[in-house]
């Protein structure tokens, strides 16, 4: 067993990281500057979108979304329950109501035939997640939305890169939003990305990022720019600051290398676990390239004698340290009492949460720590397997 602690994610950092942050701190210019700048051209370049904005979250990112397509009080977006707080909370923002749909068994996403069933005349649009990094059946949302004149805001915090039918994630939506934050793909500690190809969309987000100044106010306090400044809109304080762009600049150079050391680890995971009828791999569409952000898997607990925590409490005994993703929002007491949501209403959804452990899966792992958390669960089913 291991004698040290293996957590659960650690970021990837070396000194290019390092010497451009410190670059940035010897500069003088701290904030939201030529380095964002420099980071919005190459991810937009990168997932091949026409416009990128950098935000200071992925939660910013997808208030900015809803926003710029005019979401207002006593509208409806449907977003899947098996999801993060953030994907649904922006919605209440605007005084509108965020309709949970259930997900697929197989891939955790949202699952379209019941995407369909939850449209009222109030819908506005759609928030598909991309569960773990794997992409949506985007060709059925988007015939969904086409048909009933909806918009698609991708929430892809987990799925920087990931392509669905030969299409990069962050061109198929009307706008989708991508998190830095510290334990994803590639992090700029806090931080998030909205790519679009709609020029509106992306000139309103740009202002309403800094207060609804009007273009380009970074720049007043440069000499090329202008002390004065014209506020357009009631906007918000989501910039991004240069010193979290320099960790971004530079970790978006390694985003591949990065993808294709999960990638190999996740097929080591599925060849160790492939035959153990305790536990269930990962399905994977063959429409999809995979992020491999999170690996998930879910345990079989009719061939277990313990639960799912249990089974999670013996893993950190071994000093294997693991998380699940997610505490779907109808089981939370706000979503539950003020949507009135039952556990029945969401079967996949609830199901699932009562099975799936994500293990876990980042490049800064070795490959003794990745046989290390193999030995663990294979040992916890051995000793508790009915």
């Amino acid at each position: 067993m291991r004698t040290e602690f293996l957590p659960f994610h650690l970021p990837d950092i070396d000194d290019a990281e390092i010497n451009s942050v410190e670059q940035i701190l010897r500069s003088g210019w701290l904030t939201t500057g030529p380095k964002v700048r420099e980071f919005e051209k190459s991810f937009a370049k990168f997932v091949g979108a026409r416009h990128a904005i950098a935000v200071n979250s992925c939660t910013a990112a997808l208030h900015l979304a809803l926003d710029a397509i005019g979401i207002k009080e006593g509208d409806e977006v449907i977003v899947p329950t098996l999801t993060f707080a953030a994907t649904a909370e922006v919605v209440f923002y605007f005084r509108a109501t965020p309709v949970l749909v259930d997900c697929c068994p197989k891939t955790m996403n949202i699952d379209p035939e019941r995407i369909e069933r939850a449209i009222t005349p109030r819908t506005r649009a759609i928030i598909p997640v991309h569960f773990a990094g794997q992409p949506c059946q985007m060709d059925a949302i988007r015939d969904i939305a086409r048909h009933h004149k909806l918009a698609v805001i991708e929430d892809a915090a987990h799925s920087l890169p990931a392509s669905y039918r030969g299409e990069m994630v962050g061109t198929i939506g009307d706008i989708t939003c991508f998190s830095f934050y510290a334990t994803k793909t590639i992090t700029t500690g806090e931080g998030g990305m909205i790519a679009t190809n709609n020029d509106e969309y992306a000139e309103r987000m740009r202002i309403m990022s800094l207060h609804g100044i009007s273009k380009d106010a970074w720049m007043r306090y440069t000499a090329e720019g202008s002390w004065r400044y014209d506020i357009l809109f009631p906007g918000y304080k989501y910039n991004l600051t240069d010193i979290a762009a320099a960790l971004g600049v530079e970790q978006l150079k390694k985003c591949y290398r990065f993808y294709e050391t999960r990638k190999r680890m996740a097929q080591t995971f599925d060849q160790a676990f492939a035959d153990m009828d305790a536990l269930r791999i990962p399905f994977v569409d063959e429409a999809v390239q995979h992020a491999w952000h999170l690996y998930v898997i879910q345990l079989n607990l009719d061939r277990l004698t313990i639960t799912r925590d249990r089974f999670i409490e013996e893993l950190k005994r071994a000093n294997i340290g693991t998380s699940v993703h997610f505490i779907p929002l109808h089981l939370h007491p706000f979503y539950r009492d003020t949507l009135r949501y039952d556990a029945r209403d969401f079967p996949c959804a609830t199901q699932i949460f009562e099975r799936i452990i994500s293990l876990p899966l980042y490049t800064r792992m070795s490959s003794d720590d990745q046989q290390d958390v193999i030995h663990a669960v294979k040992e916890t089913i051995r000793s508790h397997q009915r």
